[in-house]
């Protein structure tokens, strides 16, 4: 049975609802999988002047944190963040950068990953981010798997480097059936390439 894990940061429930159909997809697929929600590292005071980010601490306080052995007891690993002026979320950032142990023991290697990532406005920084999250992935010596335009999905959500959704300024927009068909799609690549890879 192919481990997936799914690490991710939600501030206002867009990462959230990704997150639960990646869970689905790769659970109707066979997959075990671990989802986790990073740990929030924003003062409640900060929080607070936003009240979609307040209401969804609510819906994730109770969701168990990501810890680095999540990565390393995975076969495959999807990473999920809202942009912050281009690039991922501080949240997740942290996690990420707390993974020094488990990178000089080489236990990031050889496995796959891939990303997806929310907007508030079509040109937001998406692109920006998810390469940015590649970036790391290197570093890791993960395999970088993209969906590409691998799928006729792929045409209609127009993102070859992983999944995307724009929210409007007030999160207006939800995830739709496109967003949802993408992250099948995803789901389905990064599973076909752990069964691969894994010895």
């Amino acid at each position: 049975m192919t481990k997936l894990a799914i690490i991710y940061y939600s501030a206002t429930g867009t990462g959230h609802a990704l997150a639960q159909r990646a869970q689905e997809a790769a659970e109707k697929a066979g997959a075990e999988v671990r989802r986790r929600h990073v740990e929030e590292t924003v003062t409640a005071e900060v929080i607070a002047t936003n009240p979609q980010w307040a209401a969804h601490r609510g819906v994730v306080g109770d969701e168990p944190v990501a810890t680095s052995d999540d990565v390393v007891w995975a076969d495959a690993v999807l990473l999920g963040s809202p942009t912050r002026y281009g690039a991922m979320a501080s949240q997740l950032k942290a996690y990420i950068d707390s993974l020094g142990p488990q990178w000089q023991q080489g236990l990031l290697a050889d496995k796959p990953y891939a990303v997806w990532t929310s907007s508030m406005t079509a040109h937001g920084g998406q692109e920006s981010t998810i390469l940015s999250m590649y970036n790391v992935i290197a570093h890791f010596g993960g395999v970088i798997v993209p969906p590409g335009y691998t799928d006729q999905v792929k045409f209609l959500d127009g993102n070859p480097y992983g999944v995307s959704h724009v929210t409007g300024p007030t999160n207006e927009t939800p995830v739709g059936d496109r967003e949802l068909a993408a992250v099948d799609h995803m789901v389905a690549r990064l599973l076909k390439f752990a069964d691969a890879l894994r010895p």
